[in-house]
């Protein structure tokens, strides 16, 4: 589902119950709300709905609503976001980390209240190495992994909720999250990997790219789906591969890359021009964007030979009968 940035949006997820999108659906029809689009599935017995909604001619203020929807869920035991497209406060964003740095760094500069309509309201790690960055950016660090790095999705969660979470990006987070954080938050979460996708997913990608020996590497901006480095793609970079490269020579020349490649993706989906249909990605006015290589490569570009476009002269270079 495409969101309109003229409709509000809500979200409701919890566990599954007969009668749950009736008593939401008919609490905005009380209240003169009108339903324009809604999405709805459950999985593992959890439930998800989003609703596209028309506030503009409903009964009461948009406190009253959101309190309404609020107090029902509460009841109902499910957990409600609602998204007024009017609405002043910036977008809140969490970012996931390891141990590597750049991509955290890149998006602390970009995002951390520098009032650009988003923030990084929080950065959540499996490990504690990066929360003296975060700190320098006066954000808050919560580590939610165990000794091993292995993390309490519930405890991540639970903090995303507490964070009110619109959109988590994975800053080069090297685990792979639960079936339950990928349902609850389809579509708004957006890794980075070090491949162009959709080759070599998975660990070690540049070492795989090294050993196919190719020419050409790059690193992917992507949807998290629960199937691993197959979401819709959003933004890719290329870098030449030397023919002598080792796999620290790789690192060098794709995490600038990388940090680059997330940053647009998260900017495409915050400003509501990127959607996604049929498996992959729609850009809105893509020639303003750099989705790919910049635009001067296509001008280096051989421009012939090509197949003729206007019949043949002839019998020559016609196809044998």
């Amino acid at each position: 589902m495409e969101m309109n940035q003229e409709l509000t949006e809500i979200t409701v997820v919890g566990n599954d119950s007969t009668g749950l999108i009736a008593r939401v659906t008919s609490l905005l029809f009380d209240r003169g709300v009108n339903i324009e689009d809604m999405d709805q599935a459950v999985r593992d017995d959890v439930f998800r709905m989003t609703l596209q909604v028309d506030t503009s001619g409903m009964d009461g203020s948009e406190a009253d609503l959101r309190r309404s929807l609020t107090d029902l869920c509460d009841e109902l035991g499910l957990d409600v976001k609602v998204r007024f497209p009017t609405r002043s406060e910036p977008d809140s964003i969490a970012v996931l980390v390891t141990k590597e740095r750049h991509c955290l760094e890149a998006m602390l500069e970009e995002f951390a209240a520098n009032g650009s309509g988003a923030e990084v309201e929080v950065v959540i790690g499996n490990h504690s190495e990066l929360e003296p960055i975060a700190a320098r950016y006066d954000v808050p660090f919560h580590d939610v992994g165990d000794s091993k790095g292995s993390p309490d999705e519930d405890e991540l969660l639970g903090l995303l909720a507490e964070y009110d979470t619109d959109l988590i990006a994975l800053a080069r987070y090297i685990r792979i999250l639960g079936p339950e954080v990928v349902f609850r938050y389809e579509k708004r979460i957006i890794n980075v990997h070090p491949s162009l996708l959709p080759a070599f997913p998975g660990a070690s990608a540049y070492m795989q790219a090294i050993e196919k020996g190719v020419r050409i590497a790059g690193v992917t901006a992507h949807y998290v789906t629960p199937d691993l480095d197959q979401g819709p793609i959003i933004t890719q970079r290329a870098f030449n591969v030397p023919d002598d490269a080792t796999e620290a020579d790789l690192e060098r020349r794709g995490q600038p890359l990388e940090a680059e490649a997330l940053v647009e993706a998260v900017h495409l989906h915050l400003d509501g021009n990127v959607s996604v249909g049929r498996g992959r990605t729609h850009v809105q006015n893509p020639e303003e964007r750099v989705l790919g290589l910049p635009s001067e490569i296509d001008q280096l570009n051989p421009a012939e030979p090509v197949d003729a476009e206007a019949p043949l002269d002839g019998n020559e270079g016609a196809p044998n009968q």
